[in-house]
């Protein structure tokens, strides 16, 4: 089906391009979001007509998401979630989780369909994540994802707690530290989830 975008679609167009996309995506996606019309002469002239308009809404919508935008661009944001010793989440980070965490922390609104994710966040560690904002303003967040405060903290000081406590051993072993039995102790202090 072919369909007139009223605003920019990653990658498919800018507003007003005229592109093919499949039926499904049109009829369930672009057309009730109000994103796209039919490609027919009737909604040509009709969006030819009000060309000004939407170009004048998606100035404003994007100026509004360019100072939303400096407020979180390049923030780490922490979230804390039971895992086992290897590192592997019970469960995973979704955007929903990612939306409620940026909001909560900046007062920024972000909804979930502004999160954008590659792959599903299933182990501790630092993540990248982008933030859609608005189709033209992009933004990139850095997620801490840890089993508690203290990790947190390790983690953005550049430790990798995802490694088994045994491999950190023998890595400390090979560089040298000399107090063996205190560094276990406080990495196995580290790795065990505390309890509420």
């Amino acid at each position: 089906m072919h369909v007139i975008l009223l605003e920019r679609v990653e990658k498919l167009g800018a507003m007003g391009d005229v592109v093919k996309v499949r039926d499904g995506y049109a009829r369930n996606y672009l057309l009730p979001k109000g994103k796209a019309l039919r490609a027919s002469e009737e909604n040509k002239k009709r969006f030819e007509a009000q060309r000004e308009t939407l170009e004048q809404r998606n100035a404003e919508r994007k100026s509004k998401a360019e100072q939303q935008a400096a407020s979180i661009d390049g923030k780490t944001f922490v979230v804390i979630r039971q895992a086992g010793e290897s590192g592997q989440l019970y469960g995973s980070v979704s955007t929903r989780d990612i939306a409620e965490v940026i909001t909560a922390e900046t007062g920024t609104e972000v909804v979930r369909n502004q999160v954008v994710l590659d792959h599903p966040i299933k182990t501790i560690g630092m993540t990248q994540v982008r933030i859609a904002l608005h189709p033209e303003v992009p933004v990139t967040v850095t997620l801490n994802v840890a089993r508690s405060a203290d990790e947190a903290d390790a983690q953005a000081r550049g430790e990798n707690l995802a490694i088994p406590v045994d491999e950190r051993l023998a890595a400390m072993e090979a560089a040298g530290f000399d107090e063996i039995e205190a560094a276990t102790e406080e990495m196995e202090a580290a790795a065990t989830p505390e309890r509420e």
